[in-house]
């Protein structure tokens, strides 16, 4: 059987102009709301030779890269599966002299080799911003209102945060809830998948309550108190419910300590954004330590793509049809007014069958 030749890879399609004139308008909207907390934006390139960018990225996450030979320089290149270790590049870079904290944000699409097993997409429009210099509560509680921000400025709603603490265990495992060092990963492991039974046989049986302090904010919080651990965790129960408060009315908000996935890399605080009717997380983010030169930084990163579900339909739009006669200068005016335009190429041209609204006759538009 011969395969089409049009027929696209898979994880790969087409938007077509309502679905990419959605996530044009959600993407400008997005970036606006970040620039206007004062958020520059900078755009690093799509390729990048191999080894600076899998250097700055997880061995899990390098491995998800699409390599080639650079003709003009015989080195290995890659196409970004990540944007936020170009981010980490830049502060290091062209930026390192800049004051700190340093506020940037990006857009763009990004590529993987092959798909993730929960997300079949192998290519997405990214988008984020980053606070390098700063991973204090005031960081996070900046950077979690900013993404609320952008993702209700995109057209997302009924948004849940999920607040995690991705490095809580070995905390807990280097002082007051002591773990032996091959038993972290295990037990980690099993609180991810909330397996009772495989973290009682992980050596992890002091670790059960961390299963059941889970779920809406308020109630994760009064079982994680009842853990106590000699007070390691009353800061940190205290920052969770700062954070929460200032996300009420915005955000339903819960928490889930030991939440794992998509936060191997961050340090002591993490948050995934979901929203009504979308397709998986919107966003996801915390704070972590810049690759090389080990900066704190905290930050989030949305995928445009999985909102797309979620959106109305873009609403239909009024289209000019200019006559073959028409006055160029009339028709720049109604632009700078407005309108979109049309212009026909024959005599013949049928405005309806175009998709028009409205017939410019003499200097004014004319519904049709």
């Amino acid at each position: 059987m011969t395969e089409p030749e049009d027929l696209l890879p898979i994880g790969l399609e087409d938007r077509l102009p309502r679905e990419a004139a959605a996530i044009t308008r959600a993407k400008r909207e997005a970036l606006d709301a970040m620039d206007a907390h004062g958020y520059d934006r900078v755009r690093p390139p799509l390729i990048e030779f191999e080894r600076s960018l899998a250097g700055r990225m997880g061995h899990e996450s390098a491995r998800t890269l699409c390599r080639f030979v650079d003709p003009a320089s015989l080195r290995t290149l890659a196409v970004r599966s990540d944007i936020t270790p170009q981010i980490g590049r830049i502060a290091d870079t062209g930026l390192s002299q800049a004051p700190r904290p340093l506020r940037l944000c990006y857009a763009g699409e990004v590529a993987a080799l092959s798909a993730d097993q929960l997300d079949p997409a192998r290519q997405r429009l990214q988008l984020g911003a980053e606070l390098v210099g700063a991973d204090t509560l005031e960081a996070i509680s900046e950077i979690l209102s900013l993404a609320v921000e952008t993702l209700e400025a995109m057209g997302a709603q009924g948004l849940t945060i999920d607040l995690t603490l991705p490095d809580l265990v070995d905390t807990l495992a280097a002082g007051p809830m002591p773990l032996a060092p091959e038993r972290i990963e295990p037990v980690k492991v099993e609180l991810d998948s909330k397996d009772a039974g495989g973290l009682v046989a992980a050596g992890g049986e002091t670790y059960l309550p961390l299963i059941h302090a889970t779920g809406p904010v308020d109630t994760a919080l009064e079982r994680l108190r009842a853990i106590d651990a000699g007070g390691a965790l009353a800061s940190r129960i205290s920052g969770i419910e700062k954070l929460a408060k200032s996300l009420e009315g915005r955000a339903r908000v819960t928490l889930d300590p030991t939440e794992r996935h998509g936060f191997k890399y961050y340090s002591w605080f993490g948050f995934t954004a979901y929203g009504a009717g979308a397709s998986g997380a919107l966003a996801r983010g915390g704070t972590y330590r810049v690759q090389r030169s080990g900066e704190a930084a905290t930050g989030f990163t949305c995928y445009l793509d999985r909102l797309l579900p979620a959106l109305p339909p873009a609403p239909a739009r009024d289209m000019l049809f200019l006559p073959t006669d028409h006055d160029p200068a009339v028709a720049r005016r109604l632009r700078a007014e407005g309108w979109r335009t049309l212009n026909a190429l024959t005599e013949g041209d049928d405005p309806r069958a175009l998709g028009c609204t409205h017939r410019l006759a003499g200097a004014e538009p004319t519904r049709l």
